[in-house]
């Protein structure tokens, strides 16, 4: 039964001018998830990320810190969201003036819940997500595994539409969704099924400075 392993992206670049470039946090928490995948022993892994640059990063520093040959091959329906532009969409000018990371958060919780509700382009994105989770499925025979580097909304979307969880559920599993963590599905005759969600383990006991959300 083949086994994927959805990894988030290493913690961006929250508050600069460029968010979508690693933190030096977020490459060590990428080396960091790579040995802990290498630890678990995926078989003849497909690795693949969408086209960000944190995605993509992301999943190179990984390949080698688990020795793993090659390069990620991309896919842009593993893409985010535009935090940002949803913000700015469902928010007010004096909601978009605080940078404080919980501060932002709340907003971004408000902005999802809208634009889920709203309807046609949450549907359309979460389409997408699930159409490149069916194409890696496809893809995978028995023995071979895969790796995906991804982000938090791709994770919300499609671990909701496994457990067939309501707009609050998405909002709910999007908010917790930890930098580097590793949520695994397992593919079978009666479909795809989630295992684990944003298990980070890996980020525990000494090396608990590594944990971040944002």
């Amino acid at each position: 039964m083949p086994v994927i392993y959805l990894v988030r992206h290493g913690q961006a670049s929250y508050g600069a001018s460029d968010y979508d470039v690693l933190s030096d946090l977020g490459r060590r928490q990428a080396e960091v998830v790579g040995a802990e995948l290498a630890r678990r022993g995926p078989r003849s892994p497909l690795v693949v990320c969408g086209t960000l640059r944190r995605q993509h990063d992301t999943a190179e520093i990984l390949m080698k810190a688990a020795g793993l040959p090659g390069r990620p091959r991309t896919d842009a329906r593993w893409n985010e969201y535009d935090h940002t532009d949803l913000v700015d969409r469902y928010g007010t000018a004096s909601d978009r003036s605080s940078a404080e990371p919980h501060g932002f958060q709340v907003l971004l919780d408000h902005a999802l819940r809208a634009w889920i509700e709203e309807g046609d382009g949450w549907r359309r994105f979460a389409a997408g997500a699930a159409a490149a989770l069916d194409a890696l499925a496809a893809d995978l025979g028995p023995g071979r595994d895969a790796i995906v580097v991804t982000s938090g909304g791709v994770l919300a979307a499609l671990c909701a539409g496994l457990l067939s969880a309501p707009a609050e559920g998405v909002v709910a599993l999007n908010r917790v969704a930890v930098n580097a963590a590793i949520t695994t599905l397992a593919v079978g005759g009666s479909g795809t099924s989630l295992l684990s969600f944003n298990d980070h383990a890996h980020f525990s006991g000494e090396r608990r400075a590594l944990l971040t959300y944002r």
